[in-house]
């Protein structure tokens, strides 16, 4: 008995909140492809509400929209590992990831298909090296597709191995690379066409 009227107290919540919000959007409007909405269709579900993120500076580090799965936080290690699922053999200092030299790769313990990725990374100081030696690595998609991070402020390689290039495919459209030691931003959107 006590089940029935906590039910119908939600419903009458629910319906005096619907009865508050007015009516958008059109029926007598054209189909869109596929049959399921009318063009402004007031019934179609709405988007969610999210806390968008925070832009970051170089003196620290902005906060993620309320709804990014967060690989690194600065942390712990504990979204990734190495080599055949071994611990990921890189280090943490002052709230950043490392390259250990020569410790190899690391991959997310979580999988994902079509993502937005947002990186944040500075290449180390000083520079050593020049070419593909200096400050290299790359975000890598299904092994197949790799995001150039090099350290390409005034440092010449071959157009498809700067910064930014999808890695032997594709050069950057510009180098924006800035000077060793100052954070640098990707926002990359990653599109997997391969629906099987």
């Amino acid at each position: 008995m006590v089940a029935i009227a906590v039910v119908a107290v939600i419903a009458a919540c629910a319906l005096v909140i619907a009865q508050d919000q007015p009516k958008v959007g059109f029926k007598d409007t054209p189909m869109l492809p596929g049959g399921k909405w009318h063009v402004h269709d007031g019934d179609r579900p709405m988007p969610p509400v999210i806390t968008p993120g925070t832009c970051s500076t170089q003196e620290e580090p902005g906060r993620p929209p309320s709804d990014a799965f967060v690989l690194f936080d600065g942390t712990d290690l504990s979204h990734w590992h190495g080599r055949r699922g071994r611990s990921a053999p890189w280090k943490m200092d002052g709230g950043a990831l490392v390259i250990v030299p020569g410790a190899g790769e690391i991959s997310s313990v979580e999988q994902f298909g079509d993502c937005q990725l947002h990186l944040e990374f500075a290449a180390p100081v000083p520079p050593r090296g020049r070419d593909q030696d200096r400050g290299n690595s790359g975000v890598m998609f299904f092994g197949r597709y790799e995001i150039q991070v090099l350290d390409s402020f005034q440092n010449f390689t071959y157009a498809d191995g700067q910064a930014a290039a999808i890695y032997g495919q594709y050069p950057p459209l510009v180098n924006a690379c800035r000077p060793p030691g100052q954070w640098q931003t990707y926002d990359i959107i990653f599109n997997d066409r391969n629906e099987s």
